[in-house]
């Protein structure tokens, strides 16, 4: 092989391996959810890049929120410090 063919497949191989996303599912606690806190949590959420807005379920007897992300666009400690700028502390579930 040539080194230019030789670089092109490394090339290839490289950019095949790179991730471009990684959709993971996560439930947090938010002990203090009330009903009337769902629109302070959703236009918090729906400030970053990465949540998909349409996964949040609320479950306002067990007090979590479960949704999709991007774990490449952002971190759970990211959801969670955005939950908590709404005045409600989150954590992870147990």
């Amino acid at each position: 092989m040539t080194t230019k063919t030789l670089a092109a497949v490394l090339a290839i191989l490289a950019l095949a391996g790179c991730r471009r996303e990684d959709i993971r599912e996560y439930t947090v606690s938010i002990p203090e959810m009330r009903e009337a806190d769902r629109p302070r949590i959703v236009a918090a959420l729906s400030r970053y890049d990465g949540i998909d807005k349409n996964s949040l379920a609320f479950d306002f007897a067990e007090k979590t929120l479960a949704l999709r992300y991007d774990s490449m666009k952002i971190a759970k400690t990211n959801i969670r410090m955005s939950i908590g700028e709404t005045g409600l502390a989150a954590e992870d579930q147990r």
